[in-house]
């Protein structure tokens, strides 16, 4: 389950909740009952393993039907 982060708008606290996709977004602050913000951040990707650099899909020779001899 993702981790979702808020902030109260009224006392400004922070709040992280584990929730499921299908759940709806908070809306009010469990300590003063105020209106909560949802705070959105960059995700972290991990890439592992080849195949993620641009010269690893590419040949080091052309092949023979690439070349256009007219």
């Amino acid at each position: 389950m993702p981790t979702y982060q808020y902030v109260c708008l009224e006392c400004e606290q922070p709040l992280e909740v584990f929730q499921s996709f299908s759940e709806e977004a908070l809306t009010v602050c469990p300590e003063c009952n105020g209106e909560l913000r949802k705070i959105f951040s960059a995700a972290g990707v991990v890439f592992k393993g080849g195949g993620f650099y641009r010269t690893d899909s590419r040949s080091s020779t052309p092949s023979a039907g690439s070349s256009s001899s007219d």
